[in-house]
């Protein structure tokens, strides 16, 4: 039985969340090699010139972008950006700006209200988008002006290029913008092979906010705007809200790292590999029931509180904030023997 002292839990590798990893060597490369001499403030500097092209190249696009601490302010100032306070910004009920945000998509749009739909897997459908955008169209409603989605979900469902296409078609029929939480966007470029293009821009995605830190890196998301129009005055707003960085090159140069030698979809592959060998490690198990689709790096599992009790005492960590479900989430150093290992003991807790 391999069970984890108390002591060993925090050094032990995790897998409630992908947050728990450490920086990737190629992130840590880069991030020491511009922490050499002195460099231009506020993005007036060579890193972040040489990661915007890096972004322009991978997207195939001569777009607009800015680089934020955290995906929470990525995600909430790119919203605000697309809206006015009284305008409704439709989401899904499970997806991260209507359940993790904390109000914050609201509070930097200085009030414009998230329209919440039910949605199937994790994700919006386009009949969800027209029920709300047609909903009500009096002065006493807010007026639709943005559609939001996850990539990869909250349930670790991924959206296809078609869905996306399919999506973007109910926004030009509203008028209304379409912006994409991409927290975990490598993850989805990874499960279906798709440029990073194919997955945005070329199936009408207006805004992308590309997550960082759950895919190697200390800090930093990148908030990629196709159409530049859509981008004016950003940079006022990412100042207004503390999301300035006067040392820029330090958010800008992991992303170097990461895209230049191709970590961010390596490390992701692996992440998507781990998440599906736990699956099907666990797959047959009794009392064990794998409770959303598998497609990128987390795996949800139902069971009783009995089971997930015993889960916990062995000391494995995981959430279970999601419809009841254990989320367990594979990042970019997920160690194949310590996926073993809690395989193994979720076995050894179920059947008990």
């Amino acid at each position: 039985m391999s069970v984890i002292k108390q002591e060993e839990v925090d050094s032990a590798q995790q897998f409630a969340s992908d947050n728990y990893a450490g920086i990737c060597p190629e992130a840590w490369s880069a991030l020491e090699a511009a922490n050499v001499g002195h460099a231009t403030a506020y993005g007036d500097d060579a890193w972040t010139a040489r990661a915007a092209d890096e972004f322009r190249s991978l997207f195939e696009k001569d777009l607009e972008l800015f680089f934020v601490f955290n995906g929470t302010a990525a995600n909430s100032l790119a919203l605000a950006s697309l809206c006015q306070s009284y305008h409704g910004v439709i989401c899904c009920d499970s997806s991260h700006v209507e359940t993790d945000e904390c109000g914050a998509p609201e509070f930097f749009s200085n009030g414009s209200k998230l329209l919440v739909a039910a949605g199937r897997d994790g994700k919006l459908t386009p009949e969800a988008i027209h029920e709300l955008a047609t909903k009500r169209t009096d002065i006493h409603y807010p007026k639709p002006r943005v559609v939001t989605i996850t990539q990869p979900t909250e349930l670790g469902t991924v959206y296809t290029a078609d869905e996306i296409k399919a999506i973007s078609a109910a926004c030009k029929a509203h008028r209304l913008w379409l912006h994409m939480d991409g927290a975990r966007f490598a993850n989805a470029c990874a499960t279906f092979g798709c440029s990073p293009a194919e997955l945005t821009w070329k199936s009408g995605v207006d805004v992308l906010c590309f997550g960082g830190t759950k895919n190697g890196m200390a800090a930093g998301e990148a908030v990629l705007f196709f159409d530049k129009a859509l981008a004016v005055d950003f940079d006022y707003r990412c100042k207004q809200a503390g999301q300035l960085a006067s040392k820029m090159r330090f958010l800008a140069a992991p992303w170097v790292g990461m895209l230049e030698t191709g970590a961010w979809l390596k490390n992701a592959a692996h992440a998507n590999r781990c998440a599906s060998y736990f699956a099907e490690r666990i797959a047959a198990i009794p009392n064990i029931r794998i409770s959303a689709p598998v497609e990128a790096n987390s795996v949800f599992i139902t069971t009783s509180d009995e089971v997930l009790g015993r889960i916990r005492a062995r000391g494995w960590r995981f959430y279970t904030f999601i419809g009841g479900a254990a989320r367990f989430m594979f990042a970019w150093d997920a160690d194949m023997e310590r996926v073993d290992a809690l395989a193994t003991d979720v076995k050894a807790c179920a059947v008990a």
